[in-house]
């Protein structure tokens, strides 16, 4: 392996959670430096009031 691999496994895990906040209170309880993000994908749009909305932004 690469010395800068080998590092990365040496070097303290950070972590950006995107999504299910389950994830993120488990890397919490692991004392894991960890943020949560709360995303989630835009709602779908029937295809003529999705036309409307773009030609309105």
């Amino acid at each position: 392996m690469s010395e800068k691999i080998l590092k990365l496994f040496k070097s303290e895990l950070k972590v950006i959670n995107v999504g299910l906040e389950i994830f993120y209170n488990d890397l919490r309880r692991q004392k894991v430096e960890s943020i949560q993000v709360a995303w989630q994908p835009p709602p779908k749009l029937e295809k003529e009031l999705d036309r409307a909305l773009r030609e309105l932004l």
